[in-house]
């Protein structure tokens, strides 16, 4: 169980620092587009980033300290209900232009509930 916790958390760290970055450091097209299409602040921006990027070190971590991993895993996951919410809230389920990006937050959130419960399992 422990090889499965450890894949499922580093695959999780790899797209949370992937994604966690840009917004902290408010660069890309993905920190601009919060602000502009989501309406979020570049504060906020920076705050989701930073806290991504928190998950990141928690999850590898967490490998060798599980309580660390489960709660950075949880926390990951609130915060791919958040996103899901937002996406909502703009209307981006409903434009097929939008779709499908607003869907990523789906996948990532399955991937920190499975991070999370093998950790738990695996202690």
């Amino acid at each position: 169980m422990y090889i499965a916790a450890a894949i499922l958390s580093v695959a999780l760290a790899l797209v949370s620092l992937a994604a966690g970055a840009p917004k902290a450091l408010l660069k890309g097209d993905v920190a601009t587009g919060l602000q502009t299409h989501m309406g979020l602040s570049a504060g906020l921006v920076r705050f989701v980033g930073l806290a991504e990027v928190a998950a990141t070190i928690g999850l590898v971590v967490g490998l060798f300290w599980r309580p660390l991993g489960i709660a950075a895993a949880i926390g990951f996951a609130l915060m791919m209900i958040g996103a899901a919410w937002f996406h909502h809230k703009a209307g981006d389920y409903a434009n097929p232009e939008t779709r499908g990006n607003a869907m990523a937050p789906f996948a990532l959130l399955a991937l920190a509930v499975a991070a999370a419960i093998t950790l738990a399992l695996a202690s």
